[in-house]
């Protein structure tokens, strides 16, 4: 490991104005899961990292505004967001998601920001914040912005965000009667890197799926909406055959890539057998 040097701005905007828009050599960072992995890889060099810890306490707060929406500050940990009762009693999806997402150490520091912005299209919480149609709050030179969580991740550890801005606030819609799950299958422990994600929303009355939104990760290259597949369920009763066709079509729009969990292959039969799966999962919440 190279020597680099540590910075600790006292605020975001000092943060922000440390980033260099074309040395990706200078990188910041949150709770540094990743990036301590990826320098002991070495597959990344920095010669400085901009600590985020120190900003101001507002970008670790978790809160509910007037809208209903939670509003989650860029630094609050995974671990904050799977105690907060907030979260729980208006989002049991992310409670549940969190709870098996790594393990406890990682989650003690690891932040949502550092995870959004990280883009591991094995992530569990860029498809299922894209299904509950969340956005992004991202702080740079020239002010804020909003993105869409669905079109944050670009690509493998690709993202929209510009190499001097951040990601300072993650915004969620009240989820209120639609209900939702994260389906995640691994090949070892439940809390490991996901061969597949399955996230689902939706809102289902009188034995009919209406508004359905269905993501799926880890299968693709990033959190990739399932078009066809919720063409197939919206406005459909709930039954054997309806899945069925859902997941045929799911396993058909999509170009799956082999890794080392799993092969293309495998991939999708996972996928076909699982949206059912997740789709009646989501229906019983």
């Amino acid at each position: 490991m190279i020597p680099f040097e540590y910075l600790t701005p006292g605020t975001l905007a000092e943060a922000v104005a440390m980033l260099v828009p074309d040395d990706p050599d200078v990188r910041p960072v949150g709770g540094g899961t990743a990036i301590m992995l990826m320098m002991k890889a070495g597959v990344l060099r920095p010669t400085q990292l901009i600590s985020l810890r120190q900003v101001e306490p507002t970008y670790r707060a978790i809160a509910v505004n007037e809208k209903g929406e939670l509003r989650i500050g860029g630094m609050a940990t995974l671990a904050s967001l799977e105690r907060s009762e907030l979260v729980k009693k208006g989002w049991p999806v992310l409670t549940r998601t969190f709870r098996a997402l790594s393990n406890i150490r990682v989650r003690n520091v690891a932040t949502i920001g550092g995870n959004l912005a990280h883009s591991d299209p094995h992530m569990d919480m860029p498809p299922i914040l894209s299904a509950l149609g969340a956005r992004v709050i991202v702080t740079g030179p020239q002010g804020n912005r909003q993105i869409a969580v669905e079109d944050l991740c670009t690509g493998y550890y690709e993202t929209a965000l510009a190499s001097n801005e951040l990601i300072s606030e993650v915004i969620v819609p009240p989820q209120n009667n639609r209900r939702a799950v994260y389906f995640k299958v691994t090949t070892r422990a439940a809390h490991d890197w996901p061969a597949l994600g399955v996230a689902v929303a939706l809102q289902f009355e009188d034995n009919v799926i209406r508004d359905i939104n269905l993501f799926v990760g880890a299968a693709t290259d990033r959190p990739t909406r399932l078009r066809e597949a919720a063409k197939q369920l919206n406005g459909s009763e709930l039954d054997d055959i309806t899945l069925k066709r859902a997941g045929e079509a799911a396993m058909n729009e999509l170009s799956i890539v082999s890794d080392q969990h799993g092969t293309a292959a495998y991939k999708k039969h996972l996928l076909g057998v699982y949206l059912g799966r997740a789709v009646r999962a989501a229906v019983s919440q």
